[in-house]
């Protein structure tokens, strides 16, 4: 009984938190199902009506055109970045070199740089590069600026994994190549999915990249497209808010079948257990 009491202020913390971060999304989705004049009628009442012209609207003018760009580059970007974060963390933890440690800072220190120093070098090497407004454009810095903290994340959840592993591998007859394949890479999947995660909301919602790179409504992603979203219902918010809640899907499906994997990929669970 002393211990549930002393939890007491610990849930209502939680339900205060829930409250905090819940009802602004139950307040986008409710507004998303009125029309506008019900929303003028009962602007703060939730789920006072039900209605999906506002979803055929925001379809209509464009929105499948942006989720495919978004969901094109993101997806690209996410599993090149998760392949070449693994690929470069096994010998950062698993080999000994001279230049391991300054390798790995090196790295590091990529997370430090401010991506907003480099918009005109990215913006002037798409150019020369035949790139510009396409939305290939953007997997170059999508990919570049998202490998420093999923190396960072990789390289220390290699380094739990315990060395009598590989040499069992090593007995067994397999090389650098065959224990990175068979052996460190399925220990990895909890780590793996913090870096997808991670990245996926990251890159789902980058905008300024995309702002300096597209130009054309066609290649335009998705935070871009919603910028026009924006002017075009400036007026009618329960459009816009069914937009919202239509570019918020995705990351809650992947969040929410990712969740336990990338709670233990934090924790570095999956080595400890």
């Amino acid at each position: 009984m002393n211990v549930a009491i002393k939890k007491v202020p610990l849930y209502v913390i939680a339900l205060i938190l829930l409250v905090f971060t819940g009802y602004p999304f139950l307040y986008m989705i409710s507004t998303s199902l009125k029309s506008r004049t019900q929303f003028f009628e009962k602007p703060y009442s939730l789920f006072s009506s039900f209605t999906l012209e506002n979803f055929k609207s925001v379809f209509e003018m464009g929105l499948s055109r942006y989720f495919f760009n978004s969901i094109l580059v993101s997806v690209i970007a996410v599993f090149a970045v998760m392949l070449i974060a693994a690929l470069a963390s096994y010998p950062l933890s698993r080999m000994k070199f001279k230049l391991n440690r300054v390798v790995f800072l090196l790295f590091i220190a990529g997370m430090m740089l401010p991506i907003h120093a480099t918009l005109i070098p990215v913006f002037k090497l798409s150019q020369s590069m035949g790139l510009y407004d396409t939305v290939w454009a953007l997997l170059g810095p999508y990919i570049a600026f998202s490998l420093p903290i999923s190396i960072f994340i990789l390289t220390q959840f290699m380094q739990e994994i315990p060395a009598s592993l590989e040499e069992a591998a090593k007995i067994d007859g397999c090389n650098h190549f065959g224990i990175f394949w068979r052996v460190i890479l399925p220990m990895l999947t909890p780590a793996l999915m913090t870096v997808l995660i991670y990245n996926f909301i990251h890159l789902w919602n980058e905008f300024i990249f995309a702002l300096v790179l597209i130009s054309s409504p066609e290649n335009m992603t998705l935070p871009l497209g919603l910028q026009d979203f924006k002017g075009e219902f400036s007026v009618n918010i329960p459009g816009l808010m069914a937009a919202l809640t239509l570019a918020s899907l995705p990351i809650l499906v992947v969040y929410i079948f990712s969740q336990e994997k990338v709670v233990k990929g934090l924790a570095g669970g999956a080595v400890k257990e």
